[in-house]
C-alpha cells in the first residue's frame, strides 16, 4: 500500500510494508525540485533515517534497476 500527497514545495509518498513476514517500517519519499529523500524510522532506535538522493542519482537508480550486472555511467542529456 502506499499514499501520495502534493505538498507546496514537494510530492510526499508514503511506502506501507503489507507483504513481508517481518514488516519493515514505513518509507517515506519526499520529490523536490532538486533532490529525492527517503526517509525511515529505525526499529531499534526509533532514529529517522534520511537519504538524500540528487536528481543524477535518482536517473542512475532508474536506469540500474533495468540493467544487468555490470558497471555504467550514462550519458548526460543537454538541457
Amino acid at each position: 500500500m502506499f499514499t501520495i500527497e502534493h505538498e507546496f514545495d514537494a510530492t510526499v509518498i508514503t511506502l506501507i510494508d503489507e507483504g513481508s513476514v517481518t514488516l519493515q517500517e514505513d518509507i517515506t519519499i519526499s520529490a523536490f525540485e532538486e533532490c529525492i529523500t527517503l526517509e525511515q524510522v529505525h526499529p531499534i532506535t526509533q532514529e529517522p533515517m534520511l537519504i538524500t538522493l540528487s536528481m543524477v542519482q535518482l536517473r542512475d537508480l532508474m536506469a540500474a534497476l533495468d540493467l544487468p550486472e555490470g558497471s555504467y555511467r550514462l550519458e548526460r542529456r543537454g538541457g
